[in-house]
């Protein structure tokens, strides 16, 4: 099974969303890039691949436990950019402009909770983000597009649009498929600041 964990967004934030990525379908033109559906976006937090069985059942019910010491809190979306930072871009997500110190304690947290049941993680600095779009094959161009989104439109680029609350993490198991993926909660764990 495919697993991930993540913040999942609010109605009103994937309506943001996907209003952003209007404004950029209509300034890139290029056919390679994939939209990710606004009912799909997140701010992942650990991605685990693929795990078998048993773990995935102790996967399940570990991110089924409260992160007791975590209080919940606002995070603020904003900001379109793209990864790589140089060249062809291959990734268009939006940041958070407020909320990101809490959210990268959360992210700790997850991880350490996955690492004491065996559950390695990728080795690299935790930027937390929306991903609301993918290039299959980018050009130099495409970056520039969407730069010039962030200069015309008035969106999330020039200021803060949505804010939200953060009161759970969610696991989730990613199907694949020739549409692309489609994700179903498996478990959920709140934050709460009491023991």
């Amino acid at each position: 099974m495919r697993m991930f964990v993540a913040v999942d967004l609010d109605d009103v934030a994937r309506a943001v969303v996907a209003q952003e990525q209007r404004a950029v379908a209509r300034r890139v033109k290029s056919s390679s890039i994939r939209l990710v559906e606004p009912g799909q976006v997140h701010i992942t937090l650990a991605f685990l691949g693929e795990v078998a069985s048993p773990l995935s059942e102790q996967v399940t019910e570990a991110m089924r436990q409260p992160f007791t010491g975590i209080a919940p809190f606002r995070l603020a979306l904003g900001g379109v950019g793209m990864f790589p930072p140089r060249g062809a871009p291959r990734i268009l997500w939006i940041g958070l402009t407020d909320g990101a110190r809490p959210m990268i304690a959360l992210q700790a947290a997850v991880a350490r909770r996955l690492d004491a049941l065996g559950v390695t993680l990728e080795d690299r600095a935790f930027r937390p983000h929306v991903t609301i779009g993918r290039w299959r094959d980018a050009r130099p161009s495409d970056r520039r597009a969407v730069e010039n989104v962030e200069n015309v439109e008035n969106n999330l680029s020039r200021a803060t649009a949505v804010e939200m609350m953060v009161d759970h993490v969610t696991l989730f198991e990613s199907r694949l498929s020739s549409k692309g993926a489609s994700h179903f909660s498996l478990a959920q764990a709140q934050l709460s600041t009491s023991p």
